[in-house]
């Protein structure tokens, strides 16, 4: 994945139920399905490219269905809910 990376790639697209809207509005965090061979790093570099943002920490889990999914919280000076309204899912 190092060589001509590219953000749109390692973020396929976010995930919005119920929970995530309120990870979002209570705990600055957005929830993405993300490429199996994404690592932290690369899903740090994808979102912070992608929507101009810094990243304070990534979790990964790969879902029952074979899906990897990516927990991002965004540093305090930057808002989840303002990147979720860009996206529109808010």
């Amino acid at each position: 994945m190092a060589s001509g990376f590219d953000p749109y790639k390692v973020i396929k697209y976010p995930i919005m139920t119920e929970k995530t809207m309120r990870m979002v509005e209570e705990e600055n965090k957005l929830v993405f399905v993300v490429d199996l061979r994404a690592n932290k790093h690369a899903i740090k570099r994808a979102v912070e490219e992608l929507f101009d943002v810094e990243v304070e920490k990534v979790w990964t889990l790969i879902t029952p269905r074979g899906e990897k999914k990516a927990i991002v919280k965004l540093r305090p000076e930057y808002k989840a809910s303002d990147v979720a309204v860009r996206l529109g899912i808010l």
